[in-house]
This record gives structure tokens, C-alpha cells and sequence, in this order.
């Protein structure tokens, strides 16, 4: 920290509700860390918000000392946006508040609720929105970039799904986003990222789910991927919308109970099914797939939703080194399989691998221009090729690999661009691709309106208009 800063932050820490941490505090390093664990960098201030005027107070202190500003909700991001160097981090991590209305079928949650602490809060009600798979992210980052999980197909996508959101601007104001306030501000929120201020509080609706689903997993071997990767496929394309799906390419076979101890860490791929109706039709959608091609093993259970939503977590550890690239594809051919299953042998980590989404059901319903989301709604599927692994060096190593089988599968995406969600690095021709010509310019003219100094900038960045 700056001496010239000392006075200031003084001052400011002294009116401050919250924690104001620097590197001379025992928990620096600790607040300073994210999800990435390939993610090194040391803020100047870190502002642990306890409540909305923290907010506005740390985003006025960030700019009268000239300093860039970073939001954490989640720390989930892989591209590390929390955090910058030499920069005012404003950390919602304390803004974990959940309130349930089960009459109205709604929930309100602070602007740092993670995926978990809200599936909790609703469940007990037996009620959910569309959370992502991994139970520690973020729902403010996941919202503001759209948001897929296993409820897409009955429910849409997170942001498709909000109803308000109480936003801090850079000017100061604190302003209400929903269809009838600010209602420009409302339509760029739901997918156009952390753009335009900082959202303390998301309002959702809820629909009835569980709390106890059905769960199958198919696990084939490597050898077997191109057929693997065709079947899931076609079973997938023909899932009810009370199902959902992911299909995870060239994951390896974790050392769970369910799995024979023979084929534990087994390289292959997997297709998970959820279904969220009776046993008997999660039985009958998994039968055709089972006789179409017998995997090695399967796992089918009924499972509470809250531990669907957990179930993938040790794939993504907490401070795991990551890096990740990800397109849309109207279509996945048969030459597209061909060319995952020639390159997924080809990756170092066993950790790495291709979680593919189907996007259709309720995610078509949504009209293009009904939300700022980048990505046609007509889109059958979003694949995100993730590099994952404990060791830097691997990580490196697998860094190349996501690159190049990127660049393989452009030729068949409908968006290069991808999805802001899962954007390691924003190069600005990428995020202008995600949303396209008309949605970027619509973004960039309300940017302008609440952002015209691109304050907010340590995102996927949109810039005024």
C-alpha cells in the first residue's frame, strides 16, 4: 500500500462496516485467493463488504484514489476477474443472506451466495432455479454471464430465470433492475456479465423440484469414445424436459463406491442423466441407452438434489490450476465426434476433459433479443473444452491442448465466441463474437448509460457505447 493512500484508507476503513484487508493483515493471502489456483495476483485493498453501503462506499473510495476495481462474488471465475493486481477488490462474500417465499415461489439471495447456500435455503421447500453443476460457484457471476445446470431443460437458464436485482453503480446510486424499473438495465444483467455495477441482491423464481431426483451415470472406456460420444448424443437430443443431461467427455472414472475398484481413474467418458419425474421414466430413458451400447459400469440411484448439484465438485477442486476455451454448436456431427475422440487421449491431466451441455427444452423458449445472453437460443449445444490439474507444469502442458482442439471444432460452431461464463482469457474479438453485432451494440448504449467510463472493466468486457 502507498503511503499516500494511508490517510484515506484510514478514513475509509474507519467508516467501513465491513473488513478492509492489505498485505499487512494475517488474512491477505487468504482473502486474495480464488477458486484458479493458477491465479496469483495482489490487490491493493480488499473490501469485504458487509452490506449494500459498502458497497457504494467501496466503489467511491476505489475511485477518488484512482484505483481499478475488481468484484468477487463466487472467486469462481476461471479467468481469476476477482482479482487484480495493485487494484480495490469488493468482496460480497459476506452477502450470503437467502430468503425463501414458498407461497410466491421466489427467493431473494446476496450478491456472494454460492450455488450451494441457495439450493439449501430452497430445498427445504422443496423449490429450485437452475444453479450451476459445481455447488461452490457463484450465483452472481453465474446469473449475469446466463447460467447452465441440470434444470436448464425444465427451467432455462439462471438469468432467464431472474426476476429483480438490486444494482450499485459507479456514480453511487443504488438502483432496483427488474421488467418494470430500469428495465434496459434489467435486459443487459441477464448475460451481459459484471458490465454494469455491482448486483448486491438477486431475486428468482422457483419452480418445484425434489428433493429427492433420479441419477444415472454411464461410464464407457477410452476405447469405446466415438461410439460412446454418438449414443450419448442421440439420447441426449431425446431427453423429456423434466431430464437433463451432461455428457463429459474424457473424464476420467473417479475412485467412488459405485465405480469397481479395477476402474478406478479409468480414462473414458461418461453420460449423466438426471430426471426429475418417477423412477419409472428415469428407467426408461436409461434402458435404451444401456442396450444401445453396455458401458463398462453405471450408477443409478435416486439421489437428493442437493447432492446432484455437489456431485461434481471434486472434479474442480478448490485452488485446482485451470484454463478452459468453449463454443456453441447448432449440430455435434459424426465428424466432430470423430475428432474429440482422436484428441482427448491426447491431453495430460486426467483431470481435463469436455463437459458438453445440451441447451434445448425451456432455454429455446426464450426469444433472442429477450435477454442480453450471447449465444443463439437456437443452439443445440455449448462445449467446453477444460483444462484441469494440480500442477502448473501439467496445466501448461494441457493449456496448449485446449487451444488446439478449440481450434479444431471452430470450423463446426455456430458461435466462436462461446460463452462469457467460460472465457479464460477475454480477447475483445471473442466477446464481440459471443454476443454478436446487434446485441453488443444494445450492450455498449446502456453500458454508457450507467458505466460511461468503463469503470467495471475486469470482465468480458463491454465497452461504451
Amino acid at each position: 500500500m502507498s503511503q499516500v493512500l494511508d490517510s484515506p484508507l484510514s478514513a475509509f476503513r474507519n467508516s467501513f462496516n465491513g473488513q478492509v484487508i492489505t498485505a499487512s493483515d494475517v488474512e491477505y493471502d487468504s482473502a486474495r485467493a480464488v477458486w484458479n489456483g493458477d491465479i496469483d495476483r495482489h490487490p491493493a485493498v480488499i473490501a469485504r463488504c458487509a452490506d449494500t453501503p459498502d458497497v457504494v462506499s467501496a466503489i467511491g473510495f476505489a475511485r477518488a484514489q484512482g484505483l481499478e476495481i475488481s468484484v468477487r462474488g463466487g472467486g469462481h471465475n476461471f479467468s481469476g476477474a476477482a482479482v487484480a493486481d495493485g487494484a480495490l477488490m469488493i468482496d460480497l462474500s459476506l452477502l450470503r443472506q437467502v430468503v425463501v417465499d414458498p407461497a410466491g415461489r421466489r427467493v431473494r439471495c446476496g450478491g456472494g451466495t454460492t450455488g450451494a447456500d441457495l439450493d439449501s435455503a430452497t430445498q427445504e421447500h422443496g423449490l429450485a432455479v437452475t444453479m450451476g453443476t459445481i455447488s461452490h460457484t457463484g450465483v452472481a457471476g453465474l446469473t449475469l454471464g446466463g447460467g447452465f445446470g441440470w434444470l436448464t431443460n425444465q427451467m432455462g437458464l439462471s438469468c432467464d430465470n431472474l426476476v429483480s436485482a438490486e444494482v450499485a453503480l459507479a456514480d453511487g446510486r443504488v438502483v432496483m433492475a427488474s421488467e418494470s424499473e430500469h428495465p434496459d438495465l434489467f435486459w443487459a444483467l441477464r448475460g451481459g456479465g459484471g458490465n454494469f455495477g455491482v448486483v448486491t441482491e438477486f431475486e428468482f423464481r422457483l419452480e418445484p423440484v425434489g428433493p429427492l431426483v433420479h441419477l444415472g451415470m454411464l461410464f464407457w472406456e477410452e476405447g469405446r469414445t466415438f461410439d460412446a460420444l454418438r449414443v450419448a448424443r442421440d439420447a441426449i437430443q431425446a431427453l423429456p424436459r423434466n431430464a437433463g443431461g451432461l455428457l463429459a467427455a474424457g473424464l476420467s472414472a473417479p475412485p467412488a463406491p459405485f465405480v469397481p475398484e479395477e476402474h478406478h481413474f479409468a480414462p473414458g467418458s461418461a453420460l449423466m442423466v438426471a430426471g426429475f419425474g418417477s423412477a419409472e421414466e428415469h428407467a426408461r430413458l436409461i434402458e435404451p441407452i444401456r442396450a444401445a451400447l453396455p458401458p463398462l459400469f453405471e450408477f443409478v440411484t435416486p439421489i437428493p438434489y442437493v447432492a446432484l448439484q455437489q456431485m461434481l465438485d471434486e472434479s474442480a477442486t478448490w485452488g485446482i490450476h485451470a484454463y478452459e476455451k468453449a463454443l456453441h454448436l447448432d449440430e455435434m456431427s459424426d465428424e466432430l465426434v470423430a475428432i474429440l475422440a482422436e484428441r482427448l487421449p491426447t491431453k495430460n491431466s486426467p483431470l481435463s476433459f469436455l463437459p458438453i451441455f445440451p441447451v434445448g427444452g425451456a432455454y429455446a423458449d426464450v426469444a433472442e433479443d429477450a435477454t442480453a445472453f450471447g449465444g443463439s437460443r437456437a443452439a443445440r449445444w455449448v462445449v467446453n473444452v477444460g483444462a484441469l490439474s494440480p500442477d502448473p507444469e501439467v496445466l501448461a502442458k494441457d493449456r496448449i491442448w485446449v487451444r488446439e482442439l478449440w481450434d479444431a471444432l471452430v470450423p463446426y460452431a455456430s458461435n466462436s465466441g462461446g460463452y462469457v461464463n467460460f472465457m479464460a482469457e477475454y480477447e475483445a474479438d471473442r466477446v464481440r463474437t459471443a454476443y454478436g453485432p446487434a446485441k453488443y451494440e444494445r450492450l455498449a448504449k446502456i453500458k454508457s448509460s450507467y458505466d460511461p467510463g468503463n469503470v467495471f472493466h475486469l470482465n468480458a468486457n463491454i465497452l461504451p457505447g
